[in-house]
């Protein structure tokens, strides 16, 4: 009888005890070296830079004069800068690599317009996605060379780098002659089509224009005149603020007023007042592969993450995507990772499944399983949801394979945090029971399939209020009252201290399943096949994870109920033993092709099942 496994006491030394964690064994069994590892290989780690580590006190005005409205730093302000910059994530590293995480994915680090908004209204850009250049870096994160230094140290340690994109929109800077006096509602383009200015009955423009389906470079040639649906203003002083040069060509824009995120205004719209490129013009297309080639070429980055890609017409990706993983084949970049955010919340593919189909998007972000998680481990739904969810693997392109490449998450910047809807969906439970719950959504993101994507802080017991400003506290001491009120998750500890405890216990079981995962290549890349569930009430799941290449089937088991259980679970007949990974797993079959499960309330476990292979 072979076994195909590595137990966690033999993984757990290097990465558990370099966290502060007791180390439980023997030598440690670490990560493929940064150029075999394969997509399924990694463990995610999301960041926002302006939020982790303030290295260098003096960017953080990112050298512009004024006050807060002029350089948009505001520690005290939940929508303004707060300090963090490469420098100090670059510092951190260790920290983030002690949890067993293989890559690093940040929110944009392109030079932003500081600040926009009405009048009152204003936020800063903090966050990244209002970029103005996107060739260098924010003042206020460090230097291009700073960047350079961090993807170099983050290499060195074996991990990989990847960067979150933006070719949807720019900043706000084009106005419209209109006025707000239209509140900027989207026109479409039969009331406004690309021959009129105005609409139907203005004056004849853009004459022997063929319409944006047609991509010949000669038809674009003809749309000079970008005022068919709105006029398009510039203030003088940011006529030249958007590098490359060539984008601050209105006529590179739709110009068509803000999206109400549906039909025709989901693709043409403006992002709420984003500037929207028109990502049908030929020029559009090449500038973008120009731009983000340029940085795998100068820095060696390993992925992108697609911000807004549902917001994109599919034909710009079936471009985008093959020149970016040509740019990384010929750097010597293998398994680039790219990835696009295509936003939903409902436990389904569907929606994510038809946009990669349509686009040529090789994966997406996993909406679907992040909804599913919530619901399942906070016990608003029973665990045939997540059962469900998961036999929809098939409707992707390529298939199951493929959802083993998906990056899985539980909360994030936009949606909130995990925890925040375990709060909520289980009715406001105690401490001991939401840190339960919180660790059992983790435990589902470890060891059920696709890449677990660590949202910055979830380690340390974060509690949103909130979406979007109120989900993004600071891991250096806050001065947001709007974060610092909050109690944190398995500790004592608010955000008005510094939060990098490796005793944390959910950086403790992160670093835990991060190294299972690291061991089990059933656990990486292996398919599923439910093996069990309970179908109206909180209970059992029970998936078993096949890896064809090894030949390893792991078994994962969790209870989302209240109570113990114990319950008589299949799995495949070629099992003749069983050997723990993770958590309480049998000493034996009860008989070929039955092992007998036994789980504590909102526990889990992932068990080897041993074969002759």
């Amino acid at each position: 009888m072979t076994r195909i496994f590595v137990s966690l006491a033999a993984v757990l030394c290097a990465q558990t005890a370099l966290a502060g964690a007791p180390a439980r064994g023997n030598a440690a069994a670490a990560p493929a070296p940064l150029a075999e590892r394969q997509l399924e290989d990694e463990i995610i780690y999301f960041v926002l830079p302006d939020r982790f580590e303030n290295g260098d006190p003096a960017n953080d005005r990112g050298g512009l004069k004024g006050g807060p409205l002029q350089h948009g730093f505001d520690p005290t302000h939940k929508g303004f800068y707060h300090g963090g910059d490469l420098k100090g994530l670059t510092a951190r590293l260790d920290y983030i690599q002690n949890m067993g995480v293989t890559a690093i994915w940040f929110a944009p680090i392109f030079k932003n317009k500081p600040v926009q908004g009405k009048p009152g209204e204003e936020s800063a850009g903090y966050h990244g996605y209002w970029v103005t250049d996107f060739t260098s870096v924010d003042p206020h994160f460090g230097t291009n060379a700073e960047f350079k230094s961090f993807v170099d140290a983050a290499h060195a340690r074996g991990m990989k780098v990847y960067m979150d994109i933006i070719t949807n929109h720019t900043a706000d800077v084009i106005g419209y002659a209109e006025g707000e006096a239209t509140g900027y509602a989207y026109r479409g383009k039969g009331d406004y089509p690309f021959s009129r200015r105005g609409g139907p009955g203005g004056k004849v423009i853009n004459q022997g224009f063929a319409g944006d389906d047609n991509p010949d470079p000669a038809n674009w040639a003809k749309l000079t005149d970008p005022s068919f649906a709105y006029t398009p203003v510039v203030p003088e002083a940011e006529k030249n603020v958007k590098v490359p040069a060539w984008l601050n060509d209105v006529t590179l824009y739709h110009n068509r007023g803000n999206s109400h995120w549906i039909g025709e205004s989901s693709v043409y719209g403006d992002f709420s007042g984003l500037d929207d490129l028109a990502t049908e013009h030929p020029r559009v297309v090449s500038g973008m592969i120009d731009i983000f080639g340029k940085w795998i070429d100068d820095y060696g980055i390993d992925g992108f993450r697609i911000d807004t890609a549902k917001h994109v017409n599919p034909e710009f990706w079936q471009q985008f995507v093959p020149a970016m993983l040509k740019r990384a084949e010929a750097k010597g970049i293998g398994h680039f990772h790219i990835f696009g955010e295509i936003a939903y919340e409902e436990p389904t593919a569907t929606l994510a499944a038809q946009v990669m189909a349509e686009s040529g998007l090789p994966y997406a972000l996993d909406m679907g399983f992040a909804k599913a998680a919530q619901m399942v481990a906070s016990g608003k739904a029973s665990p045939r949801l997540m059962a469900e969810f998961l036999q929809q693997d098939a409707i992707y392109p390529g298939g199951a394979k493929t959802a083993t490449g998906l990056p899985t998450f539980l909360g994030n910047h936009d949606f909130g945090r995990f925890s925040m809807f375990v709060r909520a969906m289980s009715g406001n439970a105690d401490e001991a029971t939401l840190l339960a719950r919180v660790k059992l959504g983790h435990a589902m993101m470890f060891l059920l399939r696709g890449v677990p994507t660590v949202y910055y802080g979830d380690e340390q017991g974060f509690i949103s209020d909130g979406n979007d400003q109120l989900a993004r506290e600071d891991m250096f001491p806050s001065l947001t009252a709007a974060y610092n009120d909050n109690n944190l998750i398995g500790s004592d500890a608010t955000t008005a201290q510094s939060n990098f405890d490796p005793a944390h216990p959910l950086y403790r079981l992160i670093a835990e399943l991060s190294a299972a995962r690291t061991a089990s290549p059933a656990l990486r890349r292996g398919l599923s096949t439910l093996r069990g569930f309970s179908e109206t009430a909180p209970g059992l799941l029970a998936v078993e994870r096949h890896d064809p290449d090894s030949g390893q089937r792991v078994l994962a088991v969790f209870n989302t109920g209240e109570t113990p259980l114990s319950q008589t679970v299949e799995v495949s007949y070629r099992a003749r033993g069983v050997a723990p990974l993770v958590g309480p797993c049998p000493a034996a079959l009860v008989s070929p092709g039955s092992v007998r499960i036994t789980l504590p309330a909102f526990g889990f476990a992932a068990c080897v099942l041993e074969t002759d292979n």
